[in-house]
């Protein structure tokens, strides 16, 4: 079991050059975790607390929560969405906005991604301290401090927004979860080997800050919960889906250290967002978004081997040609309502202009040996299947409803729903995205 007072709560002078910190109080997770709540609320002497949970995560957690708190007299008051399927957007923050006490200086959320998402999001708007209540190890945004939530149909990254003051998770809760919300968490954490190496990527060619130390750190999650998913995971082992949690909070607290999400979403995650904004679009929101991240990372594992193929055969760059109209036309059929918003944010980033392309392929050209090595490094797409098909998790579009259009489209288009550069950009600049695409997907069609 890790000391998590050497990861919380203390400045961490790097050889990086930065300070890191991670400004939670407590990180809380064994067996029956949930009995320490009243020790927590009563360091700082909340007065008015608000419990936040869904249908479903009440029934997970939620009668053990409110007997500790009524057997230690401390009072409450709750707002339970009645959703089966609740989506993390702005009228989903309105409600626990509009149902809290005034005053209230404390929420308590049980749950997993979104209510977490919600409750960062309404505790940075109303100025009060949260503590989540895990019900699932089924993301990595538990100790984060990015709110992402679906704002005018598009997905919005809300960075800054802090983190909780305490995260308490009960082991004996956690290892019943539904089995596709452990296998979504596992996914998050699989994309790690892409997320990392897009930002190795993006240090070697834009010179964007890196630290080996968080690296470090989150490649020794990511190895805890490979042996967990190997061993222990199907038969639902505490100990196994413990290791899980702890490799997402981790990957939450890396992020705080770095400042944003880069040290744990990369083009597997912009692949997800991409469909996930599809899905709603549609109706719905699809499977659990680590799940959609799993089936990202083999997507993104194919993409990085064809692209390290493509780069040895190069002896050149073809001269870029952004033809706007055409791209702006392009992302109004694959994005809809959502497309505004993208092409804003193109405005203010300006990354696929013929100069910034230019810029960074010089730095591809020079440092291609050592592109191809990186990309080189990375798990076999055949090891990443053969870990997931242990589990049960899908690790084909057609398993999670993607379809094929979804597939091609989030890999030529999911770039652009972040100023964030890896293998998806690197297509772009070389000008190998259609072709590249055509090929990965003829790969997918053929998996069995």
């Amino acid at each position: 079991m890790r000391n998590w007072k050497d990861y919380i709560g203390r400045k961490i002078d790097c050889a990086c050059g930065k300070v890191h910190e991670c400004d939670m109080r407590h990180v809380h997770i064994t067996h029956d975790a949930i009995a320490i709540l009243p020790e927590y609320i009563k360091e700082k002497n909340y007065k008015k607390i608000c419990i936040i949970a869904d249908v479903n995560t009440e029934k997970a957690a939620g009668q053990k929560v409110y007997k500790i708190l009524e057997d230690n007299g401390i009072s409450y008051s709750k707002y339970i969405f009645t959703n089966h399927e609740l989506v993390p957007d702005e009228l989903a923050a309105g409600k626990i906005i509009t149902h809290i006490p005034n005053g209230c200086d404390l929420l308590i959320g049980i749950g997993s991604g979104v209510i977490n998402d919600l409750c960062r999001f309404t505790s940075h708007t109303i100025k009060a301290d949260y503590f989540i209540i895990a019900t699932a190890p089924s993301m990595d945004g538990y100790a984060s401090d990015v709110a992402p939530l679906m704002v005018d149909s598009l997905k919005t990254t809300y960075e800054n927004m802090g983190r909780p003051t305490a995260i308490i998770v009960d082991t004996a809760v956690l290892k019943d979860a539904p089995m596709h919300l452990i296998t979504a968490g596992i996914g998050d954490i699989f994309g790690k080997y892409v997320c990392l190496t897009d930002w190795k990527l993006a240090h070697i060619v834009t010179g964007e800050y890196y630290c080996d130390r968080l690296v470090d750190i989150m490649y020794g999650a990511v190895a805890d919960v490979a042996a967990a998913a190997d061993n222990g995971i199907k038969e639902r082992d505490e100990k196994s889906v413990g290791a899980v949690m702890e490799g997402l909070a981790l990957a939450g607290i890396d992020m705080s250290y770095s400042g944003n999400s880069r040290p744990a979403s990369g083009s597997e995650h912009h692949m997800s967002h991409y469909w996930e904004m599809i899905f709603l679009q549609h109706g719905h929101e699809g499977v659990h978004h680590g799940t959609k991240v799993g089936v990202g990372t083999i997507i993104a594992l194919l993409l990085y081997r064809k692209t390290a193929e493509k780069l040895k055969a190069a002896s050149s760059f073809a001269k870029p040609h952004f033809d706007k109209m055409a791209w702006e036309e392009n992302i109004k059929r694959v994005y809809g309502p959502a497309a505004p918003g993208v092409i804003a944010l193109e405005e203010r980033a300006q990354k696929n202009t013929d100069e910034n392309v230019a810029k960074r392929l010089a730095m591809v050209a020079k440092h291609k040996a050592e592109i191809i090595e990186l990309a080189e490094k990375l798990p076999t797409v055949d090891k990443m299947i053969e870990r997931m098909k242990k589990i049960d998790a899908p690790y084909r579009p057609d398993q999670i409803d993607v379809t094929m259009e979804m597939v091609r489209n989030g890999i030529i288009y999911a770039k652009e729903l972040r100023n964030r550069y890896g293998v998806l950009q690197l297509m772009f600049d070389c000008g190998w995205q259609q072709e590249i695409a055509d090929e990965v997907c003829k790969q997918i069609e053929k998996m069995k």
